[in-house]
């Protein structure tokens, strides 16, 4: 365990996780007026990853997290900007090692099932593993509102994407080298999650999920979710996943709807001119043209952002393989990419993926 101190960002020796089975395992762990639990999370991980680097990032607590977690062993970061976002694209940024394990400060997710979320990562067969808490948790775990959104947004990403999914907004996942140097993090507060999943479901990682019981705060805990502010932000993530992702038929839907109340209203002056060689309703005229303008108008600007889209992927990918590790045959050392291990049970697979490995997964 790293005895390095708190800090503005990490650096030297403190920058590369602890080897593991000849993998250098980092634990993430964002933080914000945590103090009532960071200690048993540091604690509950430095037992099943012992030589593990813990990095907790304190997002300007105003409690004792800070201290609570450098007492305990963990390399302590100050994020100053505030929102969880920042506080994961901070880590991706400082951080290197083989295999990233991220996980919330309050005591929710179960430390004894590492082994099983990162077993699909250092197997080789998944570039990011997510926990996943609709499965199995406990009664007051979750507000109604949330589990609504949370199963709303699922079901828009499993639509737009084609996957199977159960939970993309679950804080307690794994994430190889290659995933997590290549991902572009824009998300600023508690939706980078979902961002995490939908920008591996749009280039084409590999994701599993590894069920889990998700359990409730303890006592003297607060959430620092909002019911009716994060719903509102959960339906515009719904819009923005659409627009962002599927912008050829998002901009089509909208001009197949314009197209729709075009012809309606437009119908009464056509009628009309074919009854009298007239049009006496020419407002209805005027508007009926301009909304099919901008009907047409809105393919066109589907077709072109998807045009984009479809070049940004392709240069991502070329940027993806030019970081990627060269395999080399019969090494297991840190970095290495040929390591294979017994093939584990099946368990819930997405993005249309063969089956990857489930609780069946060894320690390691």
């Amino acid at each position: 365990m790293s005895g390095c101190s708190a800090q503005s960002r990490p650096t030297g020796a403190c920058l590369a996780g602890a080897v593991e089975d000849g993998r250098r395992i980092a634990v993430l762990i964002p933080c914000f007026n945590e103090e009532v639990t960071i200690k048993k999370v540091i604690n509950d991980f430095q037992q099943q990853l012992p030589t593990a680097t813990i990095y907790v990032y304190d997002n300007n607590s105003s409690d004792n997290t800070a201290d609570i977690a450098a007492a305990e062993g963990a390399v302590v970061v100050r994020e100053k900007r505030q929102g969880k976002g920042f506080v994961v694209a901070s880590m991706f940024e400082d951080i290197d090692a083989d295999v990233f394990v991220m996980v919330d400060g309050d005591d929710t997710y179960p430390a004894d099932k590492v082994h099983e979320l990162i077993g699909p990562v250092v197997q080789q067969r998944a570039d990011m593993t997510v926990g996943t808490r609709l499965i199995e948790y406990a009664d007051q775990s979750f507000r109604p509102l949330h589990v609504f959104g949370n199963a709303l947004v699922v079901k828009l990403v499993n639509l737009v994407f084609r996957s199977h999914l159960t939970d993309i907004m679950s804080g307690y996942r794994a994430f190889n080298r290659n995933f997590v140097k290549n991902i572009p993090m824009v998300s600023k507060g508690f939706e980078v999650e979902t961002q995490m999943t939908l920008q591996a479901l749009y280039y084409d990682y590999v994701v599993a999920e590894v069920p889990i019981r998700y359990g409730q705060r303890p006592e003297g805990s607060t959430s620092k979710l909002l019911t009716f502010s994060d719903g509102a932000k959960v339906l515009l993530k719904i819009v923005d996943i659409f627009k962002a992702y599927r912008p050829l038929a998002f901009f089509s839907t909208i001009a197949l709807l314009l197209f729709c109340l075009g012809l309606l209203i437009g119908s009464v002056p056509v009628a009309e001119f074919i009854a009298t060689a007239k049009i006496t309703h020419l407002p209805s005229a005027v508007l009926a043209s301009g909304i099919m303008i901008i009907a047409v108008i809105s393919v066109a600007i589907g077709v072109i952002l998807d045009s984009i889209n479809h070049r940004v992927r392709e240069m991502m990918r070329v940027v993806s393989f030019q970081r990627r590790p060269i395999p080399t045959a019969g090494k297991s050392g840190p970095g290495e990419t040929t390591t294979q291990a017994a093939t584990p049970p099946p368990l819930v697979v997405m993005s249309d993926q063969q089956p990857l490995g489930g609780p069946g997964t060894p320690a390691f």
